[in-house]
């Protein structure tokens, strides 16, 4: 027989005594609770200093908990990557940890594992970098670590000729993923091949086949040198300590001449096109739809901030509501500004179910030339309110600290923008939203990309009459269809 439950009376003489007279004395609420207003974020101090051999530090001190953040940044990446071997940043950084100093690779993830400490690689389009999670207690060592995978890689050629075949294994299962196929050519056909922002930072099999040991080699002693880098310590220590760990572990980096990197241009923008990556008989369609944005230094950072969270940068923004919401096509569709050294794009992107493509675009365009429309006031008030309360979240651990300053270093802005964005965010009014909008949300200037069951979707979307229809593949190039 099945327990009945307890009538609610009983419930109520289960609880200790003062939960019942809480209870008794606090009437049912029919009513969200109400919000208070929003606190300006208070930073923790961030602190510059620079060693002899030219290498920056930013040093930030946090002692709640007894663990240390640090990131040694490198200000290039695959931007200075040559147009024929695309994907040699990204591999130079995958090698670091592969042998260092004395150890191999089973050798580092042993004494990884000995110290448990976290340390990674990676490199994007700007910047190259390595990463390291220490306990204090381990701190002296975890950098001495650090250290050697930075400076005294050893480049394996065993592990580069497994590292490669692994990335070419991966190129090779993105030629079947329908938000890959996409991404790749919407980045191709907003920028053109010719600049860096136009291709992946994993390179294409083309490229990567053409990529070497001693390849890797000279990326290395180019660009990882101490001018070209900025190291962030953020956790529990001094200033003085961090500046003779940084001494000890860094000081004796040589310092050389960085080449400046230097591309082309990008494309300059044409009319709204619609162009089919065609994957046969996929379930779903991969849009991408956007233009040349802004660099992160734009003067219009905190209005565009403003008004893509209304558009798509929110789960209750437009471009979610009427998508998921409202329609049913997909699980989720958003937009964003990426916003770096240089004007990066602007888009727009939903997976949505295949038989709902033409229909899905027609909402796309309709959300795109209404946010050029004036916000209303509850609309303006609830996005400012969402962006300044969540800002604190990405500053609540030493981790979050050190990656928001890194995220600084390849726009060279200074250490005080970061404290600047509550004020900027609560500055912003409709007008500001409906200009920025209007200059960067032009509905005759948009690359459409949609990867899809070309078969199935192209009359539909030609039938919109929103804009000619032409077919490409992953790199943006025309493909002739019978």
């Amino acid at each position: 027989m099945r327990p009945r439950p307890l009538a609610t009376a009983a419930v109520v003489a289960l609880l200790p005594f003062a939960a019942r007279a809480q209870a008794a004395a606090t009437p049912a609420s029919t009513q969200p609770p109400k919000l208070a207003a929003p606190t300006p974020l208070k930073l923790p101090v961030m602190v510059e200093r620079t060693l002899p051999n030219g290498l920056r530090l930013v040093i930030v001190e946090q002692h709640e908990l007894p663990v240390v953040d640090a990131q040694l940044v490198i200000r290039t990446g695959s931007e200075a990557d040559p147009a024929t071997k695309a994907g040699l940043a990204t591999l130079t950084a995958n090698m670091l940890d592969e042998g260092a100093g004395t150890r191999d690779a089973l050798g580092l993830a042993e004494e990884i594992g000995f110290l448990a400490i976290r340390l990674g690689t990676f490199a994007g389009l700007e910047t190259s970098a390595v990463s390291l999670h220490s306990t204090r207690a381990t701190l002296d060592s975890a950098m001495r670590l650090m250290a050697d995978v930075v400076l005294r890689p050893t480049f394996p050629e065993k592990e580069f000729t497994r590292l490669k075949s692994e990335r070419l294994t991966a190129l090779l299962q993105e030629q079947d993923r329908g938000p890959s196929m996409a991404d790749r050519a919407f980045a191709a056909l907003v920028f053109g091949e010719a600049h860096p922002y136009g291709r992946s930072t994993s390179g294409a099999r083309e490229t990567v086949e053409q990529i070497g040991l001693d390849d890797v080699q000279q990326f290395w002693r180019t660009y990882y040198r101490p001018n070209n880098a900025t190291l962030v310590l953020v956790g529990d220590l001094g200033v003085r300590e961090a500046e003779a760990l940084a001494a000890a572990a860094f000081g004796g980096w040589p310092r050389a001449t960085v080449p400046a990197v230097a591309y082309a241009k990008p494309q300059t923008a044409g009319a709204t096109a619609i162009h089919i990556i065609d994957k046969p008989k996929a379930a779903q369609s991969s849009f991408r739809i956007g233009a040349i944005g802004v660099p992160r230094s734009t003067a219009d950072y905190f209005p565009l901030m403003v008004m893509n969270t209304a558009l798509g940068g929110s789960f209750t923004s437009r471009l979610n509501n009427t998508l998921r919401e409202v329609k049913g096509y997909t699980y989720g569709a958003g937009s964003g500004f990426s916003m770096r050294r240089d004007a990066g794009p602007f888009t727009a992107r939903a997976e949505v179910v295949s038989a709902k493509t033409d229909s899905a675009l027609i909402e796309f365009m309709n959300e795109l030339r209404g946010m050029r429309n004036p916000l209303p006031a509850e609309e303006l008030a609830k996005v400012k309110r969402y962006l300044r309360l969540g800002y604190a979240d990405g500053f609540e651990s030493t981790g979050d600290i050190a990656s928001q300053v890194a995220g600084l270093i390849p726009t060279g802005l200074p250490l005080s923008t970061l404290g600047a964005f509550d004020a900027g965010i609560a500055k912003v009014t409709a007008a500001d939203v409906q200009r920025v909008a209007t200059r960067y949300l032009d509905p005759t200037k948009l690359q459409i990309v949609i990867a899809g069951d070309r078969a199935s979707i192209e009359p539909a979307l030609k039938a919109t009459k929103i804009a000619p229809v032409d077919v490409r593949d992953m790199r943006g190039r025309p493909v002739i269809v019978p």
